[in-house]
């Protein structure tokens, strides 16, 4: 007997494995909250005697040095790392038990001395714990070393996935690590289990010859975080324990000055809420999306970040997703609504809200059109744009009273280039900050896929002065609702 537990951490995009015979147990990848580790093997009863990583990850810092440390269990890696640890190499085993054994499987690809690791139960190959090697329909992503290792890291990856086939038999279930929303994925995976066999299947390394599947993983490869180029590096200078205790909450008076001096102040709540009411200056990204993952590509390493929540609940679960990418520090807090903690009401504005059905109207009619809330307010003295400069209240495309209008699409490029609205200026979301001079004069309706991406950047385009619209809608539905399109 033996069970796989998943430990979802949905938003960066990634799966920490417990798996167990009952009485010990080995983990896989885990996160860097080992918290949630350690409540689930209590709640089970079972001992954690092993913990292995399949790589030095890019995408979060690791928890395996501290479980080991707390529980005393072996500590498994293939990569050099400052400090004590079992040295792994392909064929290497780990028993957990009489009964459960990892079998390391060297398969580069996703890094050069990544590992996969077969979990043998009474001898027999039961699935294989795939790191970033084979995902659900795709693969880890080669570039991560850096761009001139891409290629020959994508030739390994094939290689690799049909090591794996040719290991295991059809049956043998895949435990990947990344592609349930990561950036270490080579574009979108699908599905919550699969067999090597579906695998064959539908998965491109499996299907398509080397130099096919090449050209298709380096043609689809596109941004990734900026903060992952500290991540593999923390990770192999053993990452500090987890300290996830808030700071007592700022008052008012402090939170202006922070967002005065041009400082990330963000808010965590939906955008629904942000757009309804907010303190004119901060950033929108609420804890229902990717925060952290928006949040780290954003800010430069080590920029003070204040995080401002509804309840204290929601500024400890941001606390937790931070520190997941090596964001430890809280400049301060603050918990209460936009009312509550603005020092005058001069200082709460509103951004108006629209569909995709409005912005075919306003394309046709070159006019403003209502909004499903307010209207953009940004005329709090004093307020500064993120470099901590003050701005002409007219943004940098100057005054929108011309009726003129603009539509960004905050996406990343290889999704622009999928489709677009028509007539549209692409500038990803990480870019937007450094690029707002190139926005035209006018009111600027900015969307994105969903929406939150555009909440965060029509908080940026609001602080920087600009006239602004949230096209809070599924980019999906813009044709239909009779948006022009260009391909």
């Amino acid at each position: 007997m033996f069970d796989v537990h998943v430990i979802e951490t949905s938003t960066l995009g990634d799966r920490s494995y417990l798996v167990t015979d009952g009485e010990s147990a080995a983990v896989v990848d885990p996160q860097r909250d080992v918290d949630r580790i350690l409540a689930l093997a209590g709640e089970l009863g079972v001992q954690i005697t092993t913990v292995a990583e399949t790589h030095l990850h890019n995408d979060y810092v690791s928890g395996g040095l501290e479980l080991s440390r707390l529980t005393g269990a072996v500590y498994a890696l293939a990569d050099a790392a400052d400090f004590p640890h079992r040295a792994l190499s392909d064929g290497d085993t780990l028993d957990i038990s009489p009964t459960l054994r990892l079998r390391a499987l060297h398969t580069p690809g996703h890094t050069f001395r990544h590992l996969s690791y077969i979990l043998d139960h009474d001898g027999t190959p039961e699935g294989v714990f795939t790191g970033g090697s084979l995902l659900f329909g795709t693969t880890g992503r080669p570039d991560l070393l850096g761009h001139e290792h891409a290629e020959t890291l994508a030739r390994h990856q094939h290689a690799s996935a049909r090591r794996l086939a040719d290991a295991l038999p059809d049956g043998a279930r895949i435990w990947p690590t990344h592609g349930f929303g990561s950036f270490c994925a080579v574009g979108t995976a699908g599905g919550d289990a699969s067999t090597l066999g579906q695998q064959k299947l539908a998965n491109p390394a499996l299907r398509l010859a080397e130099d096919a599947f090449v050209t298709e993983v380096l043609s689809g490869l596109d941004a990734y975080p900026a903060y992952y180029a500290h991540m593999g590096a923390i990770n192999a200078a053993s990452p500090d324990p987890v300290d996830l205790r808030l700071p007592e909450p700022a008052t008012p008076k402090d939170l202006a000055r922070r967002i005065d001096a041009g400082e990330w102040v963000v808010d965590l709540r939906s955008r629904t809420a942000y757009a309804a009411s907010h303190l004119i200056g901060t950033v929108s990204l609420g804890l229902d999306g990717s925060m952290a993952t928006w949040l780290g590509w954003l800010t430069a390493r080590g920029a003070p970040i204040t995080l401002i929540g509804a309840t204290r609940d929601a500024v400890a679960e941001a606390r937790r997703e931070l520190v997941r990418i090596g964001i430890d520090h809280p400049a301060a807090i603050a918990i209460g609504t936009p009312e509550t903690l603005a020092t005058s009401t001069t200082r709460v504005g509103s951004i108006r809200r629209a569909t995709f059905t409005d912005l075919a109207t306003a394309l046709t009619t070159n006019t403003h059109t209502p909004g499903t809330a307010g209207t953009s307010v940004g005329e709090a003295s004093g307020t500064g744009g993120l470099d901590g400069t003050a701005h002409d209240p007219r943004g940098a495309g100057g005054d929108a009273a011309d009726g003129r209008l603009v539509v960004v699409d905050v996406r990343l490029a290889g999704e622009w280039r999928d489709g677009h609205v028509a007539g549209s200026l692409n500038i990803p979301l990480p870019q937007l900050t450094s690029r707002l001079a190139e926005i035209p004069a006018g009111e600027v309706w900015v969307h994105c896929g969903s929406g939150y991406r555009a909440a965060a950047a029509a908080s940026l385009l609001a602080r920087a002065g600009r006239e602004v619209v949230i096209i809070d809608d599924a980019f999906a539905s813009a044709a239909d609702q009779g948006v022009p399109m260009a391909a």
